[in-house]
């Protein structure tokens, strides 16, 4: 409930402070006295965007801000899921500055307007006879219905089950376009992944490989060049060999004489042992080395390979092309995986759907039997209102279609009048009789549900006599389970009221001002009075107004 409304540099307010109590509250005041200002300055504390042309003074700061006291509400998620502070006392507060910047505070939290609107229907909900949408959309309908049939535990279950079906289908959705742009791309992956598989590039040596072309296909020459150097070194008598060793032994006769001798015969001797294992080994080399055309074929068509496989990937080594094999692995193992992983979504669906389904199906079966419930309550508020041949029709019909309340929708017909027709409710109800069913269905909604609190705009209007003081009772019966803003010209009305503000222009130095006053008893016998009977109050108007609130 609103405990404080406090009001500076806005429209004709100046500066005003007013304490709400619980109960119903009757807001008076002659015509233009500044009553829909108020109404204006709620609509900033519930997220309304702002106007500089609403500021009393544009040089100044305007500032609007609100006391609610919401204990009872359990609205700490609410609070949590739209990150704001939760306090049992919370404060909401807007600002226009000179400039025409505005900004919004929730318990001093620098908040955006659309927090404020998520908190909104939570905290005031204001009605007029002009604004009846809320009466006329579905939704708003089927809130009712549930609320009479008790449907609170059986909705918590159903959103969970609703969001996670949601959740299931985008992910499918998203898998399904993941899979229809993986598949175009599959055929192209797994021949390059294929390619480069069959090349066995793990067990391939590029280097041993090139060196192994480059001696076959060189093989008859280096035959012969070796066989050459055997002979450079092993030739009878002119062979590197023979000569070194005629050296060595000419130095093996004087080496004893010299020491510098015997390191030269020690040097030559182990030139000597180096150049006899050279021998020993490029003679084998040579006995190894034959020409192998189709080993030679072989070795060239791995290395073709490897090189068309290097420029087709514009890589420079073996290690790159595995890399890329990977790569290409992983993608064709996603993009066949996938099947897999929608299969098992598709799965899970079924089962939440199914589950969704049979709570919708609860959700349906209860709502069938609160209808009924409901369509005797409205009809039978709505008799003293001057509506005695008011009827409902409520059309419910189950789909297999998920909505956020479950998978009914609902049509609300309505007539007026013995013999006519029924019609949806938005065609055929007149503004008179709308602001009566709304006022009926929020007193039946008030039996079976908490309530936020209700301000009523002059939904009075037009009516008069015994149906004025029926629905002066109505509001009455509502405002002790809740806390209830009456905004009204009818005497009936405002002498039910628990409290009583009266709303007046006062002129001050040339300057309008308009201010809000608490009144106490006898200052509402005479308010009423004058409801009653216009300024000049007579006894008999005084009268009237002192049995009226009696």
């Amino acid at each position: 409930m609103i405990t404080t409304l406090a009001i500076k540099n806005y429209a004709l307010i100046e500066d005003i402070r007013v304490e709400f109590n619980e109960g119903l509250t009757i807001i008076t005041g002659e015509t233009g006295a500044g009553k829909s200002i108020i109404l204006g300055a709620l609509a900033l504390l519930l997220g309304k965007r702002a106007d500089l042309s609403s500021v009393k003074d544009a040089s100044k700061k305007c500032v609007v801000e609100g006391h609610f006291s919401i204990n009872n509400y359990g609205l700490q998620n609410l609070f949590e899921e739209n990150d704001l502070d939760y306090e049992p006392q919370t404060i909401i507060r807007r600002e226009i500055l000179p400039g025409g910047k505005s900004r919004a505070f929730v318990n001093d939290t620098p908040v955006a307007l659309s927090q404020l609107q998520a908190l909104a229907p939570y905290l005031i909900d204001v009605h007029s006879q002009h604004e009846t949408l809320e009466v006329v959309s579905e939704s708003f309908q089927m809130e009712v219905i549930d609320a009479l049939a008790g449907n609170s535990s059986l909705l918590k279950s159903y959103k969970i089950q609703f969001e996670e079906l949601k959740k299931i289908s985008e992910e499918l959705s998203a898998l399904k376009l993941q899979k229809e742009s993986a598949s175009k791309e599959l055929d192209y992956n797994t021949f390059l992944y294929n390619e480069l598989q069959q090349a066995n590039l793990k067990k391939l040596n590029q280097q041993e490989l090139e060196e192994t072309f480059e001696t076959l296909d060189n093989a008859e020459v280096i035959q012969e060049a070796l066989a050459n150097v055997n002979q450079l070194l092993e030739e009878e008598k002119l062979g590197a060999l023979e000569t070194a060793k005629e050296a060595r032994t000419v130095l093996g006769r004087i080496k004893e004489f010299s020491k510098t001798v015997e390191d030269f015969w020690q040097r030559l001797n182990s030139v000597i042992i180096e150049l006899e294992d050279i021998a020993i080994e490029v003679n084998n080399s040579a006995e190894k080395i034959e020409a192998d055309p189709e080993m030679l074929f072989q070795v060239n068509e791995k290395l073709q390979t490897l090189y068309k496989l290097q420029q087709k990937h514009t890589v420079s080594s073996v290690l790159e092309l595995i890399e890329i094999e990977e790569r290409l692995e992983d993608k064709v193992n996603t993009t066949l995986g996938l099947d897999g992983q929608i299969e098992n979504l598709e799965k899970q669906k079924s089962i939440v759907r199914e589950t969704a389904l049979k709570t919708a199906a609860q959700l349906h079966n209860k709502r069938e039997e609160a209808i009924p419930v409901l369509k005797k309550k409205l009809e039978e508020t709505l008799f003293p209102l001057g509506l005695p041949n008011a009827r409902f029709q409520f059309e419910l019909i189950a789909s297999e279609d998920f909505k956020t309340n479950g998978t009914d929708a609902l049509q609300l017909l309505f007539t007026a009048n013995k013999g006519l027709a029924f019609g949806p409710l938005k065609k055929v109800a007149s503004g008179g009789e709308m602001s009566r069913i709304m006022l009926a269905i929020k007193a039946v909604l008030a039996e079976y549900k908490k309530l936020p609190t209700i301000v009523f705009d002059e939904i009075d209007t037009g009516v008069s006599g015994e149906v004025a003081n029926k629905m002066a009772d109505i509001m009455y019966r509502m405002s002790k389970k809740m806390q209830l803003l009456s905004i009204t010209h009818l005497p009936q009305i405002a002498a039910k009221g628990d409290h009583h503000i009266k709303v007046y222009k006062e002129d001050k130095n040339n300057v309008t001002a308009t201010h809000l006053k608490i009144l106490n008893k006898d200052e509402r016998i005479v308010e009423i009075a004058q409801m009653l009977g216009g300024k000049n109050v007579s006894e008999a108007a005084i009268a009237n107004a002192k049995e009226l609130l009696n």
